[in-house]
This record gives structure tokens, sequence and C-alpha cells, in this order.
């Protein structure tokens, strides 16, 4: 086995060179093709169906990729760039995606062309720094100046794409009422938006207009047994996470009995243990019992007869969010440090009032006027389960926009605005260089005008010239003093034409622009270092030994 420790060929393949990188660029502009058309507000939805044949409508750029079974290493950093944006800003993911896969075709074209890949990395990084400056400094605009209304059209531009476009005017007042709803001042006095705060529920039925705002943190269960009270006002809660039914011994452990008389006795007492458990509880003045597991009914008696609501099976994540909102603990178990089975008042958490309300035809509970940070929940009603997803895949989205949005107080026009203004300006900087990065830059520039182009294309007008358009106006608007306003020139994809945007109010905050530019060349640059790729093969002969 020595010798061949030392023998140089290696069991699998090897690709080096310009042949992985093409490879790359390939397998990356595959899964860009894919997002492409569902970019902007006339992009088209995507169907994608599993291997049990679940289906899934979505023009979403991270749930398309996170849907796909990527196989190709490259492409699947693409689909987890897409991810980190979604975590990051909520929104742009399919932007994010067309300008990695742009970026690196352009890097590939210019290895061919015997430049370097340190020389384009170092481009590349310097583009992105001009950038996300560039952005900042002359770009963006703050938000008090345009008020609420900006934050309505920050939601309606997020929406634009998705399939509530129509009706988005209705759905961006819904969503900004709920972010406003949900804001919290921490105790180092910044003003946070905890959009985790806000609960979608869907519920079938009625038109998508119909949905609605509800104070309070709806849970989407109904109470464990219909003796109980539909309200309980002010409502104490205690947050559970085992199961309240007959105490059954633990696996392993064996009770033996000699004495048939006795088991009555161990029956009764299993039963009493529950019983003194419930006793505790409500001791404590819990009048409301939400548990991830079961109670069963002889529990159940217990809480009707103290007029408690109890509730069954709630989702962990919900339990969590109940927790956090109303100032509860989560307790998984009864036992204290002695041993003794405790429950302490400071276990409970605080609302206004519980109550259980019907919605379509399921039954709610809704914990209103919580201790500590507002909860609200959002009503969705639909036609059908497609519909139902798309809508909260596109809220989420909105939600994250409008929340960035007052976070950051900046923002910049869309459709196309910002990345013709930079594609403009990094050309010009390109040409003042006179160093190997000036053609990286360059290529950046290039680059960049992808997504005004794809927003045209995909809207059925003439790319070519609207674009042509469209760096006339910021070339003008970057050299004349006078004719600053210029730079929020975008595109209207409805008429075909080229309009001042921050007017138009077609918005976006200024942050999901600098992480879009920030990500995708990072993912570009990841990418583009790799030059040797080494697939490993399993040894046979180790195995036959």
């Amino acid at each position: 086995m020595a010798i061949a420790a030392q023998t140089p060929d290696i069991l699998g393949e090897r690709q080096s060179g310009q042949d992985v990188r093409t490879q790359n660029v390939v397998a990356c502009q595959a899964v860009a093709n894919i997002v492409k058309s569902s970019l902007g507000p006339v992009g088209l939805d995507k169907m994608l169906v599993d291997d049990i044949g679940d289906v899934t409508i979505t023009n979403d750029g991270a749930t398309i990729l996170k849907m796909l079974e990527v196989e190709h290493p490259a492409a699947k950093v693409l689909v987890e760039l897409a991810e980190l944006q979604d975590r990051e800003v909520g929104d742009g993911t399919t932007s994010v995606v067309i300008v990695a896969a742009e970026l690196l075709k352009r890097a590939n074209d210019l290895v061919k062309n015997k430049i370097h890949p340190t020389s384009i990395i170092s481009g590349y990084r310097l583009a992105m720094r001009e950038a996300c400056k560039y952005v900042d400094e002359k770009l963006s605009a703050k938000v008090e100046k345009l008020g609420k209304d900006s934050l309505v059209n920050c939601a309606k531009t997020s929406m634009s794409s998705k399939l509530i476009a129509s009706d988005s005017d209705f759905f961006a007042n819904l969503v900004v009422d709920a972010v406003q709803a949900v804001k919290t001042t921490t105790a180092r006095g910044e003003i946070k938006y905890p959009i985790k705060g806000i609960n979608i529920l869907k519920a079938h039925g009625k038109s998508a207009k119909d949905s609605y705002l509800l104070n309070g943190y709806a849970l989407n269960t109904g109470r464990a047994a219909q003796g109980m009270p539909t309200r309980v006002a002010p409502a104490r809660i205690a947050c559970l996470d085992f199961n309240l039914q007959k105490t059954k011994m633990q696996m392993g452990v064996q009770v033996l009995v000699s004495d048939p008389r006795e088991l009555e006795k161990i029956r009764q007492r299993e039963a009493d243990i529950t019983k003194e458990r419930i006793e505790k509880l409500l001791k404590a003045g819990a009048n409301v019992i939400l548990t991830t597991k079961g109670i069963d009914d002889m529990a159940l008696k217990y809480f009707v007869e103290a007029g408690a609501i109890a509730v069954r099976r709630v989702r962990k994540e919900d339990l969590r969010h109940v927790a956090k909102a109303t100032g509860a603990t989560a307790v998984s178990t009864f036992a204290d440090m002695e041993g003794e089975e405790t429950f302490d008042q400071s276990f409970l958490g605080y609302a206004d009032e519980v109550v259980e309300e019907r919605i379509s035809d399921d039954d709610v509970i809704l914990v209103k006027g919580t201790k500590t940070t507002s909860a609200v929940s959002v009503i969705l009603r639909g036609a059908n389960d497609f519909m139902l997803d798309e809508m909260e895949r596109s809220l989420h989205d909105a939600l994250c926009i409008v929340k960035r949005t007052l976070e950051s107080n900046v923002v910049v026009a869309g459709g196309g605005a910002v990345e013709a203004a930079l594609s403009v300006f990094l050309e010009n900087l390109a040409t003042t260089l006179g160093s190997r990065e000036q053609l990286a830059i360059a290529e950046f520039a290039e680059a960049l005008l992808i997504i005004p182009k794809v927003l045209a294309v995909n809207a059925a007008k003439d790319a070519t010239e609207l674009v042509a358009k469209l760096r006339a106006y910021h070339h003008t608007a970057q050299t004349k003093a006078n004719k600053q306003h210029l730079s929020s020139m975008g595109l209207d994809l409805s008429k075909g034409t080229v309009r001042n945007n921050l007017e138009a109010g077609v918005i976006e905050p200024a942050m999901s622009k600098v992480k879009i530019i920030q990500f995708a060349t990072e993912a570009a640059i990841t990418i583009l270092r790799i030059d040797d790729m080494i697939k490993l093969i399993k040894d046979e002969r180790e195995n036959e030994e």
C-alpha cells in the first residue's frame, strides 16, 4: 500500500484551468436563467412539482432555488446566495442571482482574453466598494421627506412582481400597518420591528381582498373541549412543552406487582399525578394553558371545571412567539432542583384577553393585548392553497422590505435606476484608472445593466432602446451640475418609457440594493477563484481488502 500512496494518479476525475471555469459559469447561467423570467412587475411564475407530486407555484427567487435539487457545486453557491439575501434583506433574491451569474460570465470572457483571475477579482472588489459608496452618497433619499406613503410605495414595489400585484394598494397598507404595530424599543433605545411577531394565518374562502389585520397573536387551533369558555380576560398564560395525559411510567421502568389489589392503587396514583400537576397550574393562577403535546379527557375535565381555556398541539414556533409576546416562560418540566414538582407564578405570561373566534371554517385562538411586545396577525383569504401560499411568500417579502426601510430610513429609486446610474458611474471610473483593473471594472459596469435589460425583456418591451435611453439620462445627471434630479430615472414597464421613479413611487430600501451588489460580487469571486476540480471516486480495491 505504501507504494500506491506515492503514485501521482488520483482516483477520480480532475479538471483544471479553463474547463472548470467554463463549466462553473455554464452551471450558474443555467440557474440564473430559471429565475430570470420571474424578475420584475410582469415576471412570470414557476410551477415546481416535487417527487411526491406536491405543487408549488411561485416567483420568489429564494423559494424557486430552494425547491430545485441542484447538483452542481458552483450552482449551489448561487442557491445559498439567494437564501442569504432572503435572510438578510428578505427581498431581491432573484436580482442577486441574476447579477452574480452575469458577473461570472463576463469574468470568464476576460480570463479567455488572457487577463489573470486575480486582477479581475481585485477589480470587482474595487467596483463593489465604489458602487456601494455611490449608492449611499448620491442615489439614496431619506424617508422622512417622503412620509408614510414611501413605506406603502416600498411595499407596493416589492409586491409588484408577485401574484397580488393587482391588489397591491390594499396589501401594501395592510403590511405597513402590521409592521408599525409591532414596533418595539430595545433597552438601548433602538427602535426595532420584529416581524416574527406578525403571524400570518391562511384561511380558505372569500377573495384576497377580504384579508385583514387582527390585533393579537392568532393560533390556528381551537379550544380543546367544548365546555371551556370562549373568552378569558385578563388572561394569565402558561406555556407548556409536555403531555398533560395520564402519567405512564417511562420506558424501561418496570412495576412488579405481587398483590393484584394494589393494581388499582397504581392506576389511581397515575391519574392523581396528572391531577396534581393541573392543580399546581391552576393554583398559580393560570387560566389559559397552551401545550405543544396532548391533553387527555380526564385532564380536560379539570380545566373545564376551573373555567380555563386549554389548547393542545400548539406549534412549537407559535408557543415561542406567544411566550415572548406575553412574557411567559415555556416550561418543559415541573421538576425543580429538589426533585419536587412545582410551578411558579413567575412563569405565567399576561395578556388582556384570550378569545376564540371563528374564521371561515376554522376556530382560532386570539391572544390580545399582550404584555411585552404587541403582536398582530394577518388573516389571509384566498381561493386555494397555491394562492394562499404564494400570498404568504409575497407578504413576507413586503414585510421585510418595510422593516428594512423603517430601520434604515434610506430609499433608492427602483426599476433599474440604481443599476443604470452605477453602470455609467463605474464606466467613467474605469477610464480614470491606469491599471489592469480597468477592464474588470468596465465589465462590472456592463454586468449591472443586466437588471434593466431583463426587466424590459420580461415586459415585452424593446430592451436595447430603453436601456440606451436610460443610460443617456444617467450620463447627463452625472456630468451636468444642474441635472442631478435625473439620477432617479428608471423604467416604467407598463408603458415602456423612462420616468422619474422616485416621484412615481417605485422605491426600494437602499440597503437592499447595497446587499445585492455585495453578495453578488462575493459569490462571483468565490466561484471565479476555482481553477481546479477533483471529483474523488470511491476506491473499490480497499473494500475488497
